[in-house]
């Protein structure tokens, strides 16, 4: 009985042993493939390089992001609402001649343009807006342009 234990015994660790030789020889010639025409000092540069680069991306990346804030930042404070209302002051005379203009950023902030035109004269009057409020009385014309202008 001990002969066919020792002779089982045998037999699995000669399978291991080719096993284990094939595994290395596949293993050695796909380590060839990879470092095929490639020093150990190539490599080391190739990834010295790659991580100079990425450290570079990573700054480039920081910079971008703080110039998307400053570009935000000024966005908000451009022009981004404009309407122009025309209209008739005086039924009895004239056409639509007179006009509002509504200027507005982002926050609300800006102005608002009148004028008023007879036959007689022409009146221009402009009104500070913030927070799409003006502490001037605003016409309904002018309140209709600012509406209009109103970012969304």
């Amino acid at each position: 009985m001990n002969t066919k234990l020792e002779l089982a015994f045998f037999v699995l660790g000669g399978i291991a042993i080719i096993m284990g030789a094939i595994w290395m020889i596949v293993t050695e010639r796909r380590l060839k493939r990879f470092f095929l025409g490639k020093k150990a000092k190539d490599l080391e540069d190739t990834i010295t390089i790659l991580e100079n680069n990425i450290t570079e991306l990573k700054k480039a990346k920081n910079n971008i992001e703080k110039d998307i804030t400053t570009i935000n930042a000024k966005l908000k404070k451009s022009i981004r609402g404009l309407e122009t209302i025309r209209f008739n002051p005086f039924p009895d005379q004239g056409s639509n001649q007179s006009f509002a203009v509504g200027i507005l950023n982002e926050d609300g902030d800006g102005v608002v343009f009148s004028s008023l035109y007879s036959r007689e004269r022409m009146s221009i009057f402009a009104k500070p807006i913030k927070n799409n409020k003006s502490e001037y009385e605003l016409s309904a014309e002018e309140k209709e342009a600012l509406k209009k202008a109103e970012v969304k």
